[in-house]
């Protein structure tokens, strides 16, 4: 295994969507391993999808407090209430904007054994799995800050947000 170089913002692939996986081999689980340890390589990490990797794949890896989560070729099939929140990503680190997403969104997608499996994430869960999803399907945080500007975590120095997504378009 090993970690990998997470793509920053501005960099176009950030903005492509990613193709299905049509076959779970060993270069698959590989990926999916090195994604892993790359997520958990620094602390505070809740997940990680392939084209911030570089890897225009449908493939996603997850921790949101309960352990690690594999989505393959992952699908919302429902989304329910709506919940605001602070939202940031690894690809523009050191960041956060407040977000709008669904409260619980149910999702179909493959494990790494192939089987399909339908769960249901709420809350935090939720926001995580919509984030990732996204990511699959080119389409930033930044598109959906309800605000007119990024603040910085530590600083809480505030970033006009349109200047923000000239960067990632």
């Amino acid at each position: 295994m090993s970690v990998k170089s997470i793509l920053p913002f501005g960099d176009p692939i950030l903005r492509k969507i990613a193709r299905p996986v049509t076959e779970i081999n060993e270069r698959t689980i590989k990926l999916l391993n090195d994604m892993a340890e790359t997520l958990y390589a620094d602390d505070g990490r809740a997940g990680l999808a392939a084209p911030q990797v570089g890897v225009l794949k449908r493939l996603i890896v997850m921790d949101c407090g309960n352990g690690l989560i594999e989505l393959i070729n992952p699908e919302i099939l429902e989304m329910n209430g709506e919940q605001y929140g602070s939202e940031a990503c690894l690809s523009f680190p050191g960041y956060y904007g407040i977000v709008k997403r669904s409260l619980t969104v149910k999702v179909k997608t493959l494990n790494r054994r192939g089987e399909s499996i339908i769960f249901t994430g709420e809350g935090y869960l939720a926001r995580c799995i919509q984030h990732e999803i996204d990511h699959l399907n080119g389409v930033l945080f930044v598109d959906h800050v309800r605000e007119d500007w990024l603040i910085h975590e530590r600083t809480e120095q505030k970033i006009n947000l349109l200047d923000v997504i000239r960067l990632t378009n």
